[in-house]
């Protein structure tokens, strides 16, 4: 479908990569991945064409049509929201003025047999075939069924695109995208401004999507359940692993290995060869010697690893001061905005040492309730407060802003850092991806990705007790949201955090509270038990609306349907519903053995491998009734 042909590009005349070339096929699912400025973006530019490569070229089929989402784009805000997706359909409404015109111009014709009148049949032949390959009849459908996938609700499809914030309005442009169908998708982070919902909701579309996509995205578990194939750019050069992103961790590790062998077996070879040529460089009898290896080291290929900090970082947040044991308390707590309600009811106690997640559609009060915590906000019901001594660390969207444009990278923590954490500043900073000369950048000329990071990493040198985190990870490439993973993981004070990343949360927080139509609901359980019993709810909800709307009066019609076949129906829907009552049972009564174990997996004196077996044994087994519960569904 599209081919990247023996492409370089150099910058200042450095090469950025150097005769890259691979093939992009139908219903491909391609992670690129990579080092920052490893060229990842550039690549998508490329193929896209925006970009001219120094050499090389990329080359496609004919029907091949490609849609460019990348990171940041200027967005025209003079329409309303459903106007704008209708924008999505330009070709549609191209061949519809086609088709109204050559139906128009047949109708007037009498000239049957004229060659010009064939021409005008094969045009309405082959605009009619394309309106319909394009389902040109569903535009309504189609607009409404990505917008509410993406996260908006049908009240908003006629606000204007000016109304909505910078996160939203790039969702509307990704909404636009999908909507065009293109032969192959190039998507630079597409998940940074989505909630999890809507990040599922995109998975399972480009996974049953009938083109091929290429994405770039710090993402773990999002590249996991789309990607089935890794193309990774290390030292100028592009390998392919036919593997998604989890399998290519682990052969790319055996790789390295593999690499580093090959190197430090060349390098001695190297070292041997120079020191003979060193001993006898001015021995007559060794001259014809000499000059051998000195040709053969001219002619070496030299091997090359790229360099990667696999040093296991101990950066931990300094130990948490003493606190109350309630942290925070809050009773009835709401939030009203001029016409918009976005919570009420909110009955919530965190205890010391607490870690939890707050998770929802955007919108609807995640970050309220933050700054009603940081006093930014004072609630319109009930009230929250904070415990004895609670000291707050918060990491905000716009932390950034806080800091001293004239200070640079390094002064910027060195100013708040005291004890021995002053020695590992640079560890910190390599950690959060400032190397070499950009710890001396003055703060002002940091991108907003960059002030991100610094803020994170700054946040991670002051004593706090209570550590409120929103959207730590974005801006975070992959090691560096595991470093500061192990850091929360490790600290003995409380979290709070707001996340859309499903790996970051995984493991790290132990209660998830929903934010959603307006209510605060708590989980007890990690991120995916969360996930897991949302979708069995969300089944559930599904068959509720179905019973309510099947008992609902209807008008009589004709029916065509047989005695013998309507009993057969009613027959089959009865086996279905007792099969799914069954099923029912089974994970409620699964979950509630894992619960158990999972208790005494925990306790170090009755742990054993015999129990951690049984476990995952039930794992598997609620793992493949859950798949028959949403089949049967």
């Amino acid at each position: 479908m599209l081919s990247i042909d023996n492409v370089s590009v150099l910058f200042g005349g450095e090469p950025l990569f150097e005769d890259i070339a691979f093939l992009i096929n139908e219903r491909d699912r391609i992670g690129l991945v990579g080092k920052n400025g490893a060229g990842k973006t550039t690549l998508l530019r490329i193929i896209c064409g925006e970009m001219n490569p120094t050499s090389g070229g990329v080359s496609k089929n004919g029907d091949c049509t490609i849609g460019y989402l990348p990171q940041t784009m200027r967005i025209v805000d003079d329409t309303s929201l459903l106007e704008e997706c209708y924008k999505a359909f330009d070709e549609i409404a191209d061949l519809e003025k086609t088709i109204a015109l050559v139906t128009q111009e047949i109708a007037e014709r009498t000239d049957y047999e004229s060659d010009e009148y064939e021409k005008l049949l094969h045009t309405l032949h082959d605009s009619t075939d394309r309106y319909h390959l394009l389902d040109g009849d569903n535009r309504s459908a189609a607009i409404e069924k990505t917008l509410i996938g993406l996260g908006f609700r049908k009240e908003d499809f006629e606000k204007p695109t000016s109304t909505f914030s910078g996160g939203w309005r790039m969702r509307i442009e990704l909404a636009k995208l999908l909507l065009r169908r293109p032969s192959l998708f190039l998507l630079d982070e597409p998940t940074n401004h989505l909630d999890i919902e809507s990040i599922q909701w995109l998975e399972e579309y480009l996974s049953a999507y009938p083109g091929a996509v290429v994405l770039i995205s710090h993402d773990r578990a999002f590249l996991d359940n789309v990607t089935t194939r890794t193309v990774e750019l290390t030292l100028g050069r592009a390998v392919d692993y036919k593997v998604s992103y989890s399998k290519y961790v682990e052969l790319r590790r055996e790789r390295r290995q593999q690499q580093i062998a090959a190197y430090e077996n060349q390098q001695k070879l190297i070292e041997k060869t120079e020191d003979f040529i060193e001993r006898f460089r001015y021995k007559a009898t060794k001259s014809n010697q000499v000059q051998s290896r000195i040709k053969q080291l001219e002619k070496l290929d030299r091997l090359e690893i790229e360099d990667e900090d696999v040093a296991a970082l101990n950066i931990r947040f300094p130990d948490a001061p003493r606190s109350g044991q309630i942290v925070l308390e809050a009773k009835d707590l709401g939030h009203t905005f001029p016409g918009k309600k976005v919570f009420s009811g909110f009955d919530i106690t965190i205890e010391k040492g607490q870690k939890i997640a707050l998770v929802g559609r955007n919108g609807e009060g995640k970050t309220t309730f933050v700054r009603q915590i940081m006093g930014e906000l004072i609630p319109t019901e009930g009230f929250v407060k904070l415990g004895h001594n609670v000291q707050v660390g918060y990491f905000a969207q716009n932390q950034d802003d806080l800091m001293d444009g004239e200070f640079t990278v390094f002064d910027t923590l060195d100013r708040v850092a005291v004890g021995d954490i002053r020695t590992k500043l640079r560890d910190i900073l390599a950690a959060f991806l400032f190397r070499g000369e950009d710890i001396d950048k003055r703060v002002k000329v940091l991108s907003g990705g960059e002030r991100s990071r610094l803020a994170m990493a700054r946040l991670m040198l002051e004593p706090y007790n209570l550590l409120i985190l929103d959207e730590p990870t974005n801006h975070l490439d992959m090691r560096s949201k595991e470093i500061l993973k192990q850091a929360l993981t490790k600290f003995n004070g409380t979290v709070i955090v707001i996340s859309h990343d499903r790996e970051f949360l995984d493991g790290l927080v132990d209660t998830v509270y929903e934010f959603r139509d307006g209510r605060v609901r708590q989980h007890l359980g990690g991120i995916y038990d969360f996930l897991q019993k949302r979708k069995l709810e969300n089944l559930r909800e599904i068959e509720i609306k179905e019973v309510v709307q099947s008992q609902k009066p209807v008008q009589k019609k004709e029916s065509t349907e047989s005695y013998a076949e309507r009993k057969q129906r009613e027959k089959e829907e009865t086996r279905k519903r007792n099969a799914l009552k069954k099923l029912e049972e089974e994970i409620a009564d699964l979950e509630g053995k894992l619960t158990r174990l999972e208790s005494t997996l925990h306790d170090p004196t009755t742990y054993t491998m015999a129990l951690f077996d049984e476990y995952m044994q039930l794992k598997q087994l609620l793992d493949k009734k859950m798949e028959s519960y949403f089949e049967l569904s």
